[in-house]
Order: structure tokens, then sequence, then C-alpha cells
């Protein structure tokens, strides 16, 4: 296939994308899948193929490339998306072909300790960030796209415009970060005077707002809480504008944080909302209120934080926490301990291990 061929098809997919009012991130995922499956089958057009070669491209990503089941899940929905949105084929051979099932995997959590641990230890430029995440809950992405507007300083609230499944919401603004947000607005502002000294274009306007309120882009009630130093160019309208603090700068600071405290957990940015949500149950709150302060639609999903309520095993108590006092007790003078130690219930007990003689008189008496 040519590659104006294949550019103008890309354009199609683009074009869908942003008529059904897709985030620019899926969008990015779409068109990278679907690149990738043309590629794969060396240019040729998609109307071409059909269950047979998305069948042997997702094998390829299984069986060779060993991507995850979200990862996997992914690809299919951007080849679906291509065959039913853009080229408007059926796919009655989608069932055959089947959907990965996903794992369900319990959400790493960060002890308060480690919290506290972390927080200062990331550098000061994305703190206020982190802590942001921690203290309300948020995802990177609803924290890094705050407009001035969404701070209520008076109430105590932040509103979260937009979030997962383009559904607002109101968490609590905590009373410790007050100061530093209002300081992290000071600064913000000096930007935004700059912007406009400058004439440099408004920020990003979302749902063609910049149509219906023009001087809205330039206002500082939309400027960004976070916005970032230098302008950019935007991906979609090529204008030179101001946008928001780049999530992977945060998630950058973040790693070398983690490794700073020694923090042995796989932990990212969103290990804090985590968190957020366990400590508040730890704390007495109901799970309903947390389902709210998240935004989850299931309490269902809200459900999966209680796993650290419970002790393992359902509250059981292992047998061996209660045999191994005993034993110790009773343990005859032969038993000689070593220099290792091992750990029940947080105490420390002795190793022991066997002499010649004790071990002789226990093999002739069995």
């Amino acid at each position: 296939m040519p590659p104006l061929r294949a550019a103008k098809l890309l354009d199609q997919v683009r074009e869908r994308i942003r008529y059904l009012h897709y985030s620019i991130r899926t969008e990015q995922a779409y068109v990278h899948w679907i690149r990738a499956f043309i590629r794969f089958h060396e240019l040729r057009h998609p109307a071409e193929m059909g269950s047979t070669e998305v069948e042997a491209f997702l094998s390829w990503l299984a069986n060779e490339r060993r991507v995850a089941v979200a990862t996997h899940k992914q690809a299919l929905s951007a080849l679906v998306f291509l065959y039913q949105k853009v080229l408007g084929i059926s796919l009655p051979w989608l069932d055959a072909i089947g959907r990965p099932k996903s794992r369900v995997r319990l959400p790493v959590v960060l002890t308060q300790v480690e919290v506290a641990s972390l927080l200062a230890l990331i550098d000061p430029e994305h703190r206020l960030v982190a802590e942001l995440l921690y203290g309300t809950g948020m995802r990177i992405m609803e924290g890094l796209r705050l407009r001035v507007k969404d701070v209520d300083f008076e109430r105590r609230a932040i509103v979260v415009r937009e979030g997962k499944g383009a559904k607002d919401r109101v968490v609590m603004l905590p009373a410790s970060l007050v100061p530093k947000l209002r300081e992290q607005l000071a600064r913000g502002r000096l930007l935004w005077a700059a912007d406009r000294e400058a004439g440099a274009a408004g920020v990003f306007m979302p749902d063609a707002l910049d149509r219906k309120y023009p001087r809205a882009a330039a206002s500082w009630t939309w400027f960004w809480v976070f916005p970032q130093a230098n302008r950019s160019i935007d991906p979609r309208s090529g204008e030179e504008r101001r946008h928001h603090v780049f999530d992977q700068s945060v998630q950058r600071a973040f790693k070398r944080a983690v490794q700073g405290a020694g923090i042995v957990v796989p932990a990212t940015p969103h290990t804090l909302r985590h968190s957020f949500a366990t400590h508040l149950l730890q704390s007495g709150y109901d799970i309903r209120t947390v389902q709210e302060l998240l935004g989850h639609s299931d309490v269902s999903t809200t459900m999966i934080y209680t796993h650290v309520l419970k002790l393992g095993g359902g509250a059981v108590r292992s047998p061996l926490d209660a045999l191994v006092p005993s034993l110790l007790d009773l343990a005859p003078p032969s038993l000689l301990p070593v220099s290792r130690h091992w750990h029940v219930d947080e105490l420390a007990f002795p190793c022991y291990r066997a002499t010649p003689s004790f071990t002789a008189a226990a093999t002739s008496a069995s």
C-alpha cells in the first residue's frame, strides 16, 4: 500500500475519533495500533483483510511480544473501531476470535510512613502535584488538568472536570495544601501575565468553548493550576500555547523518589490514589463515601480496597503462630542456636539446629 494511502486512512481514523469526541490519548493509542497492524501485514489495506489477519496480529502480540492483557484488549478495540466505525465493515467473526480475560489484581498500596518519606523526597517542582493526588485521590491527569476556577478555597473543595468516563465530581481540598496552592497560583499568574503580554494564544478549551466564549481561553479563570514552564505546539490545532505540566515529568520525578525512599513495590503516581482510598477505609469512612470521592460508577470497583482491612486467609490465624512458642519452651538443651533469625508476629525467635548426638538419638528412637 502506498504511504499516501496509509496516511489517508489514518486521517480518516483521526477524523472519526474526533467526531465521536474521544480523548486525544485514545486517538494516539488507536492510531498506533492501526499503523502497527498495517505494517505487520506489509502495508496491505485493512479492507482487504479479515479475521485471519486480525487473529494473526493479535497472536503475534500475545506470543511474540508478550504484551499484557490490557494492551491486548486495547489493540483489539482499535481494530474493531477501524472496521466498524471507519470502514463500515461488520465483524461477524469477532466472537470467534474472542477477547482475553482480564485478571483481578490487588492494587499496590503504600503505608502512611512510606507515603510521607516518598513525598519528602520528590523534588519541589512536582511535590505539590503528588501531595494533591494523595490528599484527594485524583488520577494524575485529573490533577494536572485542573483550572483556576476548579479550586474553591471558600468551600475547601476541588471540582474534577471530565474525569474517567467524562464525569465530574467534587473532592475535598486538604487544609494543609491551601497555602501551597495559593503560592502555586501566584506563580502561575506570572506565566499567565507573560503570555498575555506576548500575545500568545490562550489555553486549550474543550468542546469549542473558545468559539462560544472567544475571550475565555485567555482569561485567568481558565488558566492551568499547574502550567508548563514553556509554551508548546498544540498537536491538533498547531498553535503555540501554554499547556499544563506533562504527566511524564511527574512520573519520572516520582520514580526517582521511590528509588530514593527504598520502596521495593512497583509504585507509580496512581499508587497514591490506591493509598488514599485504603487509608480512608482504615480510618473508618464508609465505602460509599470513598466511592463518590474516587468517582467509581459501581461500588464493586471500590470494594477492591477492602482487601487490606482483612488479615490474610480471611482473618484465620495460622496454626504456626501458636505452635512455634510451644516448641521454643519445650526445646531440649541439645538444640543449639545459630546466627540467623526469623520473624513471627514481629517477634524474633532464634532458629535452632540439632546436634549430631541428638540427631542420632532421634534416628534410633524412630
